[in-house]
């Protein structure tokens, strides 16, 4: 039976196939929009059955054209949260979300999804309850009025599994795509590697030069708890983080400090590194005030407890240096 990946050639879609393609599974159906030519290049590694545009496969998905299918993984989405186009953000991340689950529903086809961890907006509360969601653009509205629609569906009752996942700050490999859009951890190996040093912004709403923290998870654990889902068969709306909020600080830290490595240089605590200039910091910018998660951190409650999932995540220090090793790799 085929597998079906929305967003396939996006940064978590490739990943996914790709870790899909290391369990053995090559009948992967990859769904997406290439307006993006160079997106290609995160599925040049990828075994694939079939490459569809995301409107033709929709399609002919609602028609029951692709026989068996083992699951969808819908991962495809506008995810930019600047984007101001309400009206293009509510068709391709609700609507088309809704078409696709109300296809996969009829069929009994499992269903898992990307939520975000933007429905929860400036928080400070992080867990899967109405009262915490407050998205403060519309991206993170699309995709708050999604799982409101997979909420009801819970407590009328679904033939199949539906999983939504609330990605909080995912980075790792095959996302220079995404431009603006990047990991933190991207742009600081791209800015050391260009300049000798990383900018990151100075103290605001309360918090110290670099101290803004968020709940950074690398794109591995995000493919395995997928797929661990897939494995047990566990529906539910559930956070996906790694629980422990970690500051823009220690990207860079573990980011400049892994090049150095990789130049026979040693390691270095942060004042050393800000004392050298090897990390610098920036006015906050004015435009983002009101409109920035300073802290951002996952209630795993929920995913730990009902979804059983018992593995550790890797923190910034273990998953940057591997997404810097991987980085280096592809420049050799």
């Amino acid at each position: 039976m085929s597998m079906i990946v929305t967003g396939a050639a996006g940064f978590i879609g490739s990943n996914l196939v790709r870790g899909l393609n290391d369990r053995g599974e090559h009948d992967v159906i990859a769904v997406d929009e290439l307006t993006q030519a160079d997106k290609f290049n995160n599925l040049v590694d990828c075994e694939l059955a079939d490459y569809l545009d995301k409107d033709e496969f929709l399609t002919r998905f609602e028609a029951g054209g692709f026989g068996k299918v083992a699951a969808v993984f819908h991962q495809g989405a506008c995810s930019d949260t600047m984007e101001t186009d309400g009206r293009y953000m509510m068709e391709n991340n609700y609507r088309y979300s809704l078409r696709l689950l109300d296809a996969c529903t009829a069929m009994k086809i499992p269903f898992l999804y990307a939520s975000s961890a933007a429905t929860y907006g400036a928080g400070p509360y992080f867990v899967e309850k109405r009262s915490a969601e407050r998205p403060l653009n519309v991206y993170g509205y699309s995709k708050f009025l999604f799982d409101q629609v997979v909420r009801r569906r819970f407590h009328n009752g679904q033939a199949a599994q539906i999983t939504g996942f609330r990605y909080f700050n995912v980075y790792g490999p095959r996302e220079a795509h995404k431009g603006r859009m990047a990991s933190v951890a991207f742009h600081n190996f791209n800015e050391y590697r260009a300049s000798g040093k990383v900018r990151l912004f100075e103290g605001w709403d309360g918090y110290r030069n670099g101290m803004q923290q968020r709940d950074f998870v690398s794109v591995e654990d995000v493919v395995r708890v997928n797929l661990s889902f897939l494995d047990t068969g566990t529906s539910g709306i559930y956070n996906l983080g790694t629980g422990r909020a970690q500051t823009f600080n220690d990207v860079a830290m573990s980011v400049v400090n892994s090049l150095r490595g990789a130049a026979g240089e040693a390691a270095l605590p942060l004042d050393q590194l800000v004392a050298r200039g090897l990390i610098e910091y920036i006015p906050f910018p004015d435009a983002l005030k009101g409109k920035y998660q300073s802290f951002t951190q996952a209630d795993l409650t929920h995913l730990r407890n009902q979804g059983q999932y018992v593995h550790e995540f890797l923190d910034v220090g273990q998953g940057v240096s591997r997404y810097c090793a991987w980085l280096l790799e592809r420049l050799s």
